[in-house]
């Protein structure tokens, strides 16, 4: 019974430690966008890759800069190993232009990547014065 305990113990350990390390790949300087009637992701598909864009449009995965040529080859090679079905998912800042998000899709799109979503808060941010 001891050892079976035990094993639970490091099972919680490494469910704490991995939820953390989750939470801190994204960019928490990122202010998504507000959109109460959006659908919620229920379940997260392993193979997602999770784009962060900034409001200057600089691209990022985990908190790494990349420029769009890079990650057209990191998509490449999701797409080659996982296949075409890999899930992006996109936090674009509420203020970041529209042509920063068009070139990321335009890099989804050269790498054959199809499933595109964009993250969105459900609930309105409170509004901060700098005033």
């Amino acid at each position: 019974m001891t050892p079976m305990i035990d094993i639970v113990f490091q099972l919680i350990i490494f469910f704490v430690v991995t939820t953390k390390l989750d939470s801190d790949t994204f960019d928490t300087r990122i202010m998504l966008a507000f959109a109460p009637d959006g659908p919620a992701v229920e379940q997260k598909d392993p193979r997602t890759i999770t784009v962060d864009v900034d409001p200057k449009g600089r691209v990022s995965i985990s908190r790494t800069g990349l420029s769009l040529a890079t990650l057209t080859a990191v998509l490449r090679q999701a797409v080659a190993q996982y296949g075409a079905s890999t899930p992006v998912h996109i936090r674009g800042d509420r203020n970041v232009e529209h042509d920063h998000i068009r070139a990321l899709l335009d890099a989804c799109g050269r790498a054959g990547i199809w499933r595109v979503s964009f993250i969105a808060t459900k609930e309105a941010a409170a509004k901060i014065d700098n005033g």
